[in-house]
């Protein structure tokens, strides 16, 4: 699969394999820098909120109310990772649970006003930031990124 063997032994990539390898440098560097960014969001939301817990905020934010067993599918946590986060997110009254109107044995996850109101005000910094950082971007490569990334992300969700 890749390429010849150089001193030691070591496989030297084929000139073709050298695309993938600039991909995962940079993914390795984005996604280093985007936990990083994570911690910092998650803290601006909340002084003790976890940073894991800000994806699951976003979640919500986006696309309301939701089971607590469709958050974990996901962000890709387990039953009881789920319910400890939600658990402390409830504790600074940053979500709320409600009955399930389509099954009121179940209950949904709800960002509270307090909630919505924090996330919308981090999101709306990050926002600002991003809009600084790329404004010699065109538009189209921004929109372009975006669709990229969106399809990349659907990778993983497969």
């Amino acid at each position: 699969m890749g390429g010849a063997h150089g001193a030691g032994g070591q496989e030297v990539p084929r000139c073709a394999d050298q695309e993938f390898l600039a991909l995962e440098r940079e993914l390795t560097v984005l996604l280093r820098r985007a936990r990083a960014s994570q911690g910092e969001m998650a803290r601006e939301v909340h002084p003790d909120l976890e940073s894991s817990a800000y994806g699951l905020l976003i979640r919500l934010d986006e696309c309301g109310g939701r089971r607590a067993t469709e958050l974990a599918a996901y962000i890709g946590v387990g039953k009881a990772t789920m319910s400890r986060q939600l658990r402390a997110l409830e504790e600074l009254g940053l979500i709320a649970r409600e009955p399930d109107p389509a099954d009121g044995r179940a209950w949904l996850v709800t960002l509270t006003e307090e909630g919505r109101r924090r996330v919308g005000t981090v999101r709306e910094a990050r926002r600002a930031r991003y809009v600084s950082q790329l404004a010699h971007w065109d538009r189209r490569e921004v929109a372009e990124l975006a669709r990229l990334l969106h399809q990349l992300n659907g990778l993983a969700e497969k």
